[in-house]
């Protein structure tokens, strides 16, 4: 499954990241998700701050994490990221949390392209939206 995501990263957990009970806190997946998208971003697309640099802003609409094992103080853990469902000004990145090559998270951001100045919808820039479809072309090809 995770050969399907053209993206991987390793994160240990830090202590910090966990709550009273020694598990990561809920929230931390979603900082981990972020981590992804700008490293995907920086093997990719030239970063986030070219796309920046272009007068773009890319905004979270929505964000999904389905919690199914939990992860514990110094675990270390696969970020896995994709990216597609380019259109218009939106797009969305999947991802899978692994350790040991046991799923333990998923989930999935929804994004939109907006112009920097005035925060209206503006499409995805050609050359993100080849940078992606480069990317996600690759995986494919490893994956079958």
């Amino acid at each position: 499954m995770s050969d399907q995501y053209p993206f991987t990263t390793e994160v240990s957990v830090r202590f910090a990241e966990t709550d009273a009970q020694g598990i990561v806190h809920n929230s931390v997946y979603l900082v981990w998700f972020e981590l992804a998208r700008v490293e995907y971003l920086a093997r990719f697309a030239g970063g986030y701050q070219a796309v920046r640099d272009q007068g773009i802003e890319a905004l979270v609409l929505e964000a999904h994490v389905r919690y199914l094992v939990p992860a514990r103080f110094s675990d270390t853990l696969l970020i896995h990221a994709r990216c597609g469902d380019v259109r218009g000004a939106r797009f969305r990145y999947q991802y899978l949390v692994e350790r040991d090559g046991e799923r333990i998270a998923d989930g999935s951001t929804f994004h939109a392209t907006v112009d920097a100045r005035t925060l209206r919808p503006t499409r995805v820039p050609p050359a993100l939206a080849e940078a992606i479809a480069r990317a996600e072309a690759g995986a494919s090809s490893s994956a079958s």
